[in-house]
Order: C-alpha cells, then structure tokens, then sequence
C-alpha cells in the first residue's frame, strides 16, 4: 500500500556522496517523495543539473557569487525553483513549515546551524552530518528533546545500531544492553608500514578500500578520526558511556555494527558497503522501501574477520576518545582541530602523520569550558581553528 501523503524532503548537500544517494533512493519513489529544495557549496554546475532533473522549490547555494552563477545556468530552463544563498537560506528550507523531511549531509561545521535549524523546527532529520552532533553535542540534544523532532542516525554503523535496538528505546540500562560494537573498516592503510606513513599523499588517503565518499571524509577513515568522531556521535545518541563502546576492526565492511545483550546475545546488521541502505532505511523508518542496492552473497563472501584497533597506528582514536571524556566544548576542538589539520593535508601543507599531532596540540591548548548555546559551540571552535593554525604556523 502506498502512503497517501507525498512527503517532501529538504537535501542538505546534495552534490555530495550522501546527497547523490539520497537522490537516487528518491528517485525510485516518486509517488512517496518530492524534493523541496537542494543545496551545494562549490559544485554549483552539478547543482544545477540536478534542479534541472528534480525541479525542487528552493535551490541554495553557499555563497552570492554561487547563487548567481546557478541563476545564470538555470536561465532558460522552465523550472520555478528560487535560488537562495548563505546560511540563512539553509536554514530556510531547512525549517521551512512545508518540509517533512531534512537530509543532513552537508560535510563538517558548516551543516550545524542547518541542522539545527531542522531540529528546532521539529522535522524528521537524517542526521549524516556528524560534525554537528559532535561539536555542539548538549546544545543539539537539548534543542531535540525540546522541539520533540524525529532524529534518525545515517551513518552506516549509527543506523546498523539503532536497527539493533528496540524501538522505541529507553536506556541501554532498561532494554539490557551491555555493550556497543562499533565497526570500523581500518581504512587504506591498516596493514601499511608505520615508518612509512608520514609518505602518504592525499589521492592514497583518499582511496577507500571499500567505500566512496568524499575527500575530508575518506582522509578521515583512513586517520580513524572518523571512527572517533562516531565514537563520540554514538555515546550522544544512544546514551552510552564511553565504557559501554568498544570500536572492531572489519576490513570487510559488511557488519556494520553490533550491540551485545546482557543475555549473550550479540545482534548485528549486515549489507553491502552502499550507503543507499541506511538512507532508504532513514526515509521511510518504521517501513522498508527498495535502496538499489544488490543483494548481499554470503557464500560468496566467504568470511568475516575482525581485530582490535592498532592504537599506536591510530592515534586520532584515542584522541576522540579522551575529547569524549572530557566533554565540555573538548569534542568542539577536537572537530575544528581536525578539519583544519586535514584540509592543510589536502593542500598538501602538512603530512599525514602531521594530522594527530596538530590536534593533540590544540586539545592541550584549548580550555574545556560548557556548551551553554550555540555562541558557546562557535566561539568554541573559533577559538581551535585559530590554535590550529598557530600550531601549522609552527610546523
């Protein structure tokens, strides 16, 4: 049976990876779904196509100068998609009181207020987005259990626990959870020689043995900050104390996580490494709908292998984990610390040994205060993006 309501969707970066998927779940659905507006920051020729193609409402870009160039290659096209920019557009389609639904997938700092925006307004939000969780962490659950949105968690490992949950879920405590198993690919260089990783360049940290993402998201993999960055999404969303969550390396990256019960039982959600299964999972929670994505083959398969974290090779894990324990404005350092020591990677300005190092320093230099608002979470990580680049300056 159909739903008789067509939900309308907000995607928050969808010129990105998670954003292209999204619309590739929605596209095989149009008698569930229609796209209210789409945003990108750089990738405005992309964006433009895609306005083309789904003819959303609003259309927003980052910046003016975007907004025009995309009003300029729209011109002619018979669509009646308004062209907005900045923040505040963001924000706009983000809250706008005809949006069901708002896909978080704009990368890093930038998809806070957004998301925010979304949360605050009450919207079923796919939260792809982990940076905004991470960083303003008590501000963003705060604001969630006030407006009494919908927050469903996007990342493959996120959803895989959550799906092995009851739902609706109290404490972990109540439903006799005894620990969270939070799989990790161990990236492209699990195996590679320590001494020779201060070699690697950005096209081999960005080449993800199983995944396609984009770039900061890959050299994230392969530094296991983005492992961390779970690690402390997941004791946000879930309740979880850092005790309670322990991260297995799967290089195979077909169970996405696990959740063990104080009865033995393990539970764990398995697919191929497609990010199309969590979003479609995510659009249409509590039903399931068609991703597109192929059939999981088992037999093929053949095994399933899992180790623990090399923490000597992964230093940003342990760094994560002790922002974690902190807590305060630390996990807001540790993001902007990271964003900053990655894109001067990228640039090639710092190698990649260089990234662990640059946020160890900002995280001793940062002072941990509480996250009263969001002016607290931006000065917060203004103030480590400037120690950041202070520690660069010195490199």
């Amino acid at each position: 049976m159909q739903p008789a309501v067509v939900q309308s969707v907000v995607v928050l970066g969808s010129t990105g990876s998670i954003g292209t998927s999204t619309l590739d779940v929605l596209a095989r659905h149009p008698q569930r779904y229609s796209v209210f507006a789409l945003t990108a920051g750089k990738r405005i020729a992309e964006l433009a196509q895609q306005c083309r193609r789904y003819a959303p409402r609003f259309a927003v870009a980052a910046t003016e100068q975007g907004a025009e160039e995309l009003r300029q290659l729209l011109r002619g096209a018979e669509l009646d998609t308004q062209v907005l920019c900045g923040v505040e557009g963001l924000c706009r389609v983000a809250a706008d009181p005809e949006v069901d639904t708002v896909m978080a997938a704009i990368v890093g700092a930038a998809g806070l207020r957004p998301t925010l925006a979304a949360v605050e307004a009450g919207k079923k939000v796919l939260l792809a987005n982990k940076e905004s969780l991470v960083m303003a962490g008590p501000v963003f659950m705060r604001a969630l259990n006030a407006s009494g949105a919908q927050l469903l968690p996007i990342d493959s490992e996120h959803n895989a626990i959550f799906q092995c949950l009851p739902q609706p879920c109290g404490s972990l405590e109540s439903v006799g959870v005894e620990k969270i198993l939070l799989t990790a690919s161990g990236g492209p260089f699990r195996t590679r020689v320590n001494d020779d990783l201060h070699r690697v360049t950005p096209d081999e940290a960005c080449a993800h043995p199983n995944w396609s993402m984009g770039r900061k998201i890959s050299v994230d993999s392969a530094t296991m900050m983005n492992k961390g960055l779970e690690f402390i999404e997941a004791c946000l969303l879930f309740g979880a104390g850092p005790e309670q969550i322990e991260v297995v390396v799967h290089p195979q990256s077909i169970v996405h996580s696990m959740v063990q019960y104080r009865d033995g039982s393990v539970l764990a959600q398995l697919g191929n490494p497609d990010m199309r299964t969590p979003i479609a999972h995510g659009l249409a929670f509590p039903e399931r709908i068609d991703s597109g994505v192929a059939a999981m083959d088992l037999v093929a398969l053949g095994r399933l292998d899992f180790e623990a974290p090399d923490m000597g090779r992964f230093p940003c894990l342990g760094l994560a984990r002790d922002a974690m324990s902190a807590g305060g404005s630390a996990p807001t350092s540790l993001n902007a610390a990271n964003e900053v020591a990655v894109e001067a990677f990228l640039r090639g300005q710092l190698a990649f040994t260089g990234i662990p190092a640059v946020i160890e320093r900002v995280l001793e230099r940062a002072e941990a205060v509480e996250l009263t608002g969001l002016d607290a979470v931006e000065t917060a990580d203004c103030r480590a993006r400037e120690l950041a680049l202070e520690v660069l300056g010195a490199v």
